[in-house]
């Protein structure tokens, strides 16, 4: 990649922002937050993502909505969308995949995991759910 990744992260959290910011700025990436999920569509309105990241339980919007949203608008809908959250029983992944996610990691999460799982779908790979 010759330009860096913009990397587009949502989470009510400013830890948890905070910890993908700097995982993913150490991996080359660069980052703009928002803290709700209408922040997050204006943010993608305003410039491009490459890849977001982006929690399950926000304010305004959640992520399944933000996703969906990302996935019906042509300049975003082929982008890797990775969901971040608590919820991790088969039907909140199946829920991940069906509004569009390409991956779904459980939180508390590994900033090396996160940071795996980016590189891997920026570089055109697939995430599988049996891998989550």
């Amino acid at each position: 990649m010759s330009e860096r990744p913009l990397i587009l992260a949502a989470d009510d959290d400013p830890d948890i922002l905070s910890l993908i910011r700097l995982a993913l700025e150490r991996a080359g990436c660069e980052v703009v937050t928002a803290a709700d999920g209408q922040a997050a569509i204006e943010l993608a309105d305003a410039r491009t993502p490459t890849l977001a990241v982006l929690d399950l339980s926000m304010p305004r919007m959640d992520g399944l909505e933000v996703c969906a949203h990302l996935r019906a608008d042509p300049r975003t809908a082929q982008i890797p969308i990775v969901i971040l959250s608590a919820a991790v029983q088969a039907s909140d992944i199946d829920a991940s995949h069906r509004a569009g996610a390409n991956a779904h990691i459980k939180k508390p999460f590994s900033p090396r995991e996160l940071r795996t799982r980016v590189t891997e779908l920026l570089e055109g790979g697939q995430s599988s759910p049996a891998a989550e």
